[in-house]
């Protein structure tokens, strides 16, 4: 017998040293997708340890990566790909011809890290950028996922499927489900108890679909032992519910029990517009007996899981009177335990929530936080607007990026306060409970280099500047050295990446084209905060020097990718800033210089969207035909297509769009939007104002001043009605580059210097 157990121990030992060529693995797989024939370039090896950690060896002529979780040995992986074979894998491309050989690791090298956890995804996310993904874009997504050391990712697909067999379950019609759930879209913010119904009815082939594609993500998160955060139940029920419903309890039918509080149900206020879904308050009996559905049914079609995501009362200005956060948190914690006695309860740190009420009734190590916005506005002690001076006690949090807001396109980052910010929580009292960081951005597929910052954050051991690691960045991403680019990388981390402390900005500087035109445009969301926080000219350098090296780099698809990128916040930018002398021409009567700022301004816009017509990342007819391609009918295409225009553009109907304000909040600077639809705005809008100036429309006073307003010109424009054709259009964008995005990259520095 003691001869058995040690024959099992070294077989079981030998199994865990064996090459990634010889056992099958989820490493495997991911170097095959990377480059065919990869996975037998590297030796990979799988040991126990208990900190996580990860090494570079050497081993004849074969990498030797090592490391005590196949998470781990990927983030290896990735690491020996940048900074030893300059090869740079990201949101543009996640495929690489590596050389037969690859370079030695010359001297061993191994990272640890004590943020054993590193959690993936806002809500927002699966809607701004993955509404419409199929499994294969999926798949990459949790390539990278693992080269960037995630463990703990939001997993939100399929929800609604859960809800669909609720509901029938509680004898819903499916009628009343299709006024619930809301479109594939707008999914996130249903799934927030934001609103209902919005962007539907989905037909029966999307929940079967969805259902088959979560899980196969599952699965896959599983094989990478990947920790999958599903939804929990936090008191969300249709508007509509008629608590009387019968359910079906399993063995028998059982009636929901009544009670005599009006407050146990509540409608909580609108949501910019949008009716939200009821409340049902965690003190009701029936909170715990629908709860207890929701995770049965749950774990029918996904299992059960070791965290649930739960945010309740999410953005609620009101809320019902007396209502005792501590007892809600205690009813939302138990029911998720009954699911799963080992379960942690995630939520997002965001405004009031986690209510303080809410973390003295629960228990330290039931809650994980996410500190949403620790780059800007952390809540976990150190100063902010949003700083709470105990920070979370004694519960456990995650250090989170957020970056970016409704998937817009633009440059940003905050290096420096990321840095500052993270290093704070070094040997900080307030940070003692500190477990890992988090990616909680509402877009994805845009400025990889703060991403990629963030990422290596936990693995790196000193503190570092930000001009030697961009250095390093450089060489990673291009697979060179050189003095241009380094300048202009300079220049923009020293600008617009270097958003700076007290600024409370909300994502990147959005584009003038993309805002609603009037005579004071700023932001083209409504709630960006943004400021002026760099010099506009600055980013037009960087694009000259960009074009300046161009020819050298030409098939060098990282370096294209950010050629136009940068080129494009170049355009931009120079726009706001002949947009604000048209502005002054208008004041001051100037017909002249008025008519030549205007057509600059939109030559400006055109060539952006000739521009960014090369790069398929940026053409509004990607996104569509990701949508479109999900439909297996003419109906369902054209719902799905719907969907996807709407979002980006009105986002919801008139009231939402105008009153909520919610139009424009997930513009994108996309090649096909900007000329049909943000063209059109702006010629619309500069012709009102040449009108005025004609005589041809009256310039109406202020008080004894004659000079025009903000308020007058947009008086006269229906923006609803000139923007809603375009959410109900079918026209057919190319979904592929089109164009050398080199030589147009020179024509728009050479109409930038005009």
């Amino acid at each position: 017998m003691q001869m058995y157990m040690k024959n099992t121990f070294l077989l079981l030992s030998w199994l865990i040293l064996l090459p990634s060529g010889i056992l099958a693995n989820p490493i495997k797989g991911m170097l095959e997708r990377i480059d065919k024939g990869a996975s037998d370039k590297f030796v990979v090896e799988l040991h126990k340890s208990p900190n996580d950690f990860f090494e570079l060896d050497q081993k004849g002529d074969k990498v030797v990566i090592r490391g005590n979780t196949y998470i781990n040995i990927a983030t290896g992986i990735n690491w020996y790909l940048k900074y030893h074979a300059g090869i740079h894998l990201s949101w543009n491309g996640m495929h690489a011809s590596l050389p037969n050989v690859l370079p030695p690791v010359f001297r061993k090298e191994r990272h640890e890290t004590n943020l054993a956890l590193r959690y993936d995804f806002n809500y927002c996310t699966y809607s701004y950028s993955m509404a419409f993904w199929d499994w294969k874009r999926w798949e990459e997504e949790l390539d990278w996922m693992a080269l960037h050391g995630i463990n703990l990712p939001l997993a939100a697909v399929g929800h609604e499927c859960v809800w669909r067999n609720l509901l029938l379950r509680l004898g819903f019609s499916k009628q009343q489900i299709n006024d619930f759930i809301a479109g594939p879209a707008f999914l996130a913010w249903w799934e927030m108890n934001n609103l209902e119904g919005w962007g539907g009815p989905n037909p029966d082939s999307w929940y079967k679909q969805q259902e088959d594609l979560q899980k196969k993500i599952l699965k896959r998160m599983k094989e990478w032992g990947m920790h999958p955060v599903l939804p929990g139940y936090s008191g969300m029920i249709p508007s509509k519910l008629d608590l009387g419903k019968r359910i079906d309890g399993g063995k028998e039918e059982k009636t929901l029990s009544n009670t005599s509080s009006e407050s146990a149900q509540s409608t909580l206020n609108k949501w910019n517009g949008f009716d939200r879904p009821g409340i049902l308050l965690p003190d009701d009996p029936k909170f715990t007996q629908i709860a207890s559905l929701f995770y049965e049914e749950t774990e029918k079609l996904y299992g059960t899981s070791d965290y649930y995501s739960i945010d309740p009362f999410h953005e609620a200005k009101s809320l019902p009177a007396g209502l005792d956060f501590g007892k809600a948190g205690r009813a939302i914690m138990d029911a998720m335990k009954k699911a799963n006695p080992k379960a942690v309860w995630v939520v997002q740190g965001w405004t009031e929530n986690p209510r303080p009420e809410m973390m003295k009734a629960l228990n330290p190590g039931d809650l994980l936080i996410l500190d949403l916005f620790s780059e800007c506005r952390p809540m976990w002690g150190i100063p902010s607007i949003w700083k709470r001076d105990k920070g979370y006690e004694e519960h456990n949090w995650l250090f989170c990026l957020l970056e970016n807001f409704g998937g817009n396109v633009g440059l940003h980052g905050r290096m420096d306060q990321l840095l500052h910010n993270f290093y704070l929580t070094k040997d900080n009292p307030l940070a003692a409970q500190l477990k890992g960081i988090g990616l909680t951005m509402e877009g994805i597929e845009n400025n990889p280099i703060m991403f990629e910052l963030m990422c290596e954050l936990p693995w790196r051991a000193e503190k570092f500047t930000k001009e030697e690691w961009i250095k390093q960045y450089i060489r990673a991403r291009y697979g060179t050295d050189d003095e241009s680019i380094w300048q202009a990388w300079q220049i923009l981390a020293n600008g617009i990446y270097n958003c700076p402390a007290g600024n409370n900005q909300q994502g990147p500087h959005e584009s003038i084209f993309c805002g609603r035109p009037s005579l004071n445009n700023f932001q083209a969301s409504s709630w960006s905060k943004m400021c002026n926080y760099y010099d506009p000219t600055t980013t037009a350098e960087a694009a000259r020097l960009m074009v300046s090296v161009a020819h050298k780099y030409r098939g060098n698809n990282n370096f294209e990718y950010d050629l136009v990128d940068i080129t494009r916040q170049a355009i931009a930018d120079r726009a706001r800033i002949v947009y604000n002398y048209a502005v002054a021409d208008f004041k001051s009567f100037d017909k002249k210089s008025y008519a030549t700022h205007t057509r600059q301004f939109l030559e400006l816009l055109i060539m952006q969207d000739k521009l960014l017509g090369t790069r398929k990342e940026f053409k509004v007819g990607n996104w569509i035909q990701q949508a479109r391609n999900l439909g297996s009918t003419s109906e369902e295409k054209d719902l799905y297509e719907w969907n996807a225009r709407v979002q980006i553009t009105t986002w919801g109907n008139r009231y939402c769009a105008d009153i909520g304000k919610l139009r424009d909040y997930a513009h994108k600077e996309w090649n096909g939007l900007l000329r049909d639809f943000y063209y059109k705005r702006w010629e619309k809008y500069w012709q009102v104002l040449q009108d005025q100036l004609d005589g041809k429309l009256p310039v109406l006073p202020v008080g004894n001043s004659s000079t025009p307003t903000a308020d007058n010109p947009a008086m006269t424009i229906d923006w609803y009605a000139l923007e809603e054709p375009w959410t109900l259009a079918k026209n057919t964008y190319a979904a592929s580059a089109e164009g050398d995005c080199i030589e147009v990259a020179k024509e728009a520095i050479t109409l930038i210097n005009n």
